[in-house]
C-alpha cells in the first residue's frame, strides 16, 4: 500500500483471504468519518475479494453513489453534517437505488437509532464496538440474500392462513386484503413464520432463514423487525405470538378477541 489512511483503501483489493466466497464484482461503500474504523472495515472486505470505497461524510457518500451505485453500504449514524439516518432516508427515497443494501453501524446505547434506522429500510445492523469477522458474515449474509431467491418462493407457492396472504415470487403481502408495505427482509420474516406456524421459532432460528446468520452472535435484529412486522399488520398483529423465554410463534387459528 503506497500511502496510509482513509483515502488509500478506496477502491483497493486485497488478495482474498481462504475460503473468502464473496463475489468478484460485490461493491461495498463504507460511510464513517473514523478513518480507523473505515481503514479496519475496508481491509478486512477486501481480503474477502469485495471492491470497497469509502466516504467520509453523507454528502461525499452521496457524490459516491452517484458515480457508481454499490451493491451495499456499510454506514455510520454519527456522521458530521448529515446523519447516517438522513443519509438512510436519502437513498431508500430514490428508485435508482431500491437494490442497495444497508448495514447500519450503532453504539449500543442508540436503541432508538437501531429501531429509526429498521424502519427506514435498513437491512441489518452491527453494534460499536464491532467484530470485524461478524461484519463480514453480515455483509456476505446480506448480499446472499439479496441476489438467490428465496428457498420458499420455489414454484411460486403462495402462503395464506388467516388475514395474511404472503407471495414471495412476486414479492408482495396482504393482510385482511390491503398490501403491507414491507421490506425484503420483513417479508421473508413473515413467509418464514407462516410456514413454521404452529411452531415456536427461537431468535437463533430466525437469525439463521431469514439472515442467514450462523455464528453466535447475540442480537436484537429479530425483536425489532417483529415489532415493525406486527405495527404493519395492524388488527392482525396478534397473530404473531411472543414466547416468553423462547421466541416468537405464528397462530395457526385466529387469536381471542
Amino acid at each position: 500500500m503506497r500511502s496510509s489512511g482513509r483515502r488509500a483503501l478506496v477502491g483497493w483489493m486485497a488478495e482474498p483471504a481462504a475460503g473468502g466466497a464473496a463475489p468478484m464484482d460485490a461493491h461495498v461503500l463504507v460511510v464513517d468519518d473514523e478513518p480507523d474504523i473505515s481503514a479496519l472495515v475496508a481491509y478486512h472486505l477486501a481480503r474477502e475479494s469485495y471492491r470497497v470505497r469509502t466516504a467520509a461524510s453523507g454528502p461525499e457518500a452521496l457524490q459516491a453513489i452517484a458515480s457508481e451505485a454499490p451493491d451495499l453500504v456499510v454506514l455510520d449514524l454519527m456522521l458530521p453534517g448529515m446523519s447516517g439516518l438522513e443519509l438512510l432516508a436519502e437513498i431508500r427515497s430514490r428508485p435508482e437505488l431500491e437494490h442497495v443494501a444497508v448495514i447500519l453501524l450503532t453504539a449500543r446505547r442508540e436503541e432508538q437509532d437501531r429501531v429509526a434506522g429498521l424502519s427506514l429500510g435498513a437491512d441489518d445492523y452491527v453494534a460499536k464496538p464491532f467484530s470485524a469477522p461478524e461484519l463480514v458474515a453480515r455483509v456476505g449474509a446480506v448480499l446472499r440474500r439479496l441476489r438467490q431467491p428465496p428457498p420458499l418462493s420455489r414454484g411460486g407457492k403462495v402462503l395464506r392462513i388467516g388475514p395474511f396472504l404472503v407471495d414471495l415470487t412476486a414479492a408482495s403481502a396482504e393482510v385482511d386484503g390491503e398490501p403491507m408495505d414491507l421490506t425484503p427482509t420483513e417479508l421473508r420474516l413473515l413467509h418464514t413464520l407462516i410456514a413454521r406456524r404452529g411452531r415456536v421459532q427461537t431468535r437463533r432460528q430466525l437469525l439463521e432463514a431469514v439472515w442467514e446468520v450462523t455464528a453466535n452472535i447475540e442480537t436484537r435484529t429479530v425483536d425489532m423487525h417483529v415489532q415493525r412486522l406486527r405495527s404493519k399488520a395492524g388488527d392482525a398483529a396478534d397473530w404473531i405470538e411472543t414466547v416468553r423465554g423462547f421466541g416468537y410463534r405464528f397462530r395457526t387459528d385466529p387469536p381471542a378477541v
